[in-house]
């Protein structure tokens, strides 16, 4: 709701929307390459160990992101849970034959640059918590 009035408020006229899973969008819905960059800011980060396999970012899931992302385009996550920061890093890394990471080896983007605040963010804040920012651009 809050984007839909966002998008009134501005006046865009160049969106689209689409109510989809995300996985079943990246395997089956969109182009190859038809996407100048995929934003992923404050998943949900599914804390408890026998979980993580539920996180969204997962090996899979950045194939899917690199079948989708036109050369040159952007996936920018951010979350501000140190454990899930760490964890999308190393998927990230590991996904070099397709990504590279924008701030290079190893490192974190700074943040928020463009990247708008978000209610998951200011209590991540409020908490204490440091918000780590991934952005890489495909090869």
């Amino acid at each position: 709701g809050h984007l839909l009035l966002e998008i009134e408020r501005l006046g865009l006229t160049n969106l689209r929307l689409l109510r989809e899973d995300a996985q079943a969008l990246l395997t089956e819905g969109l182009a190859t390459a038809s996407l100048a960059g995929v934003n992923l800011f404050f998943p949900d980060l599914w804390p408890k160990k026998r979980h993580h396999k539920r996180r969204i970012v997962q090996p899979a899931f950045i194939e899917r992101l690199a079948r989708v992302i036109a050369p040159g385009g952007l996936f920018h996550a951010a979350t501000d849970w140190e454990p899930y920061a760490e964890h999308m890093l190393a998927v990230l890394e590991a996904a070099d034959a397709w990504f590279e990471n924008t701030a290079g080896p190893g490192r974190y983007a700074p943040g928020p640059g463009d990247r708008p605040s978000t209610k998951f963010e200011r209590r991540g804040e409020r908490l204490g918590h440091q918000v780590r920012d991934l952005v890489v651009r495909r090869r």
